[in-house]
């Protein structure tokens, strides 16, 4: 359910390019479940490969949000809340934004034969993508922090009843 709700706010999104909530709710998730984060993160890129199609554009989501999964599990477990929710987990959010092409651009540059100054011309081709993308997650970051308290409240609760 996790997973498939990823798809689908990425899909309510679609018309805003580049803004969506999948940053941000890899890292719920991840603060939520921790290792376990990694099933609706993954269940999520084999819908998003099922719906649009596996090409070369999905293989590195296989890796880019694991990436921001391990950034995620990398902080620390007892955060001041007004640092957490106003500068951490927005900030994380909005630098992975910000180099989500420079992550993608090694297996582009893989799959499309790109030398190292061919990898670095669609590094900065697609910057000013990357800064959208960024800008949107920093946006949308602001949104961790409450959801995060409202998924472990749930989450506590199914568990105490199970």
């Amino acid at each position: 359910m996790l997973g498939a709700l990823m798809f689908v706010s990425k899909l309510a999104l679609e018309f805003l390019p580049n803004i969506h909530l999948l940053g941000v709710l890899t890292m719920v998730y991840t603060l939520t479940f921790r290792w376990k984060a990694l099933f609706p993160i993954y269940c999520y890129v084999l819908i998003q490969g099922v719906y649009a199609g596996f090409n070369v554009w999905w293989i590195p989501y296989c890796y880019l949000w694991t990436i921001l999964w391990g950034v995620t599990m990398l902080l620390p477990k007892k955060l001041p809340e007004k640092r957490a929710a106003i500068v951490i987990y927005p900030l994380v959010c909005c630098l992975h934004g910000a180099l989500f092409g420079t992550l993608y651009a090694p297996a582009q540059a893989l799959f499309f034969h790109l030398d190292w100054n061919g990898m670095i011309a669609w590094i900065i081709a697609g910057l000013p993508w990357d800064g959208v993308h960024a800008v949107g997650n920093l946006a949308v970051g602001f949104l961790i922090l409450p959801l995060y308290q409202i998924l472990s409240r749930l989450y506590s609760k199914m568990r105490s009843r199970a």
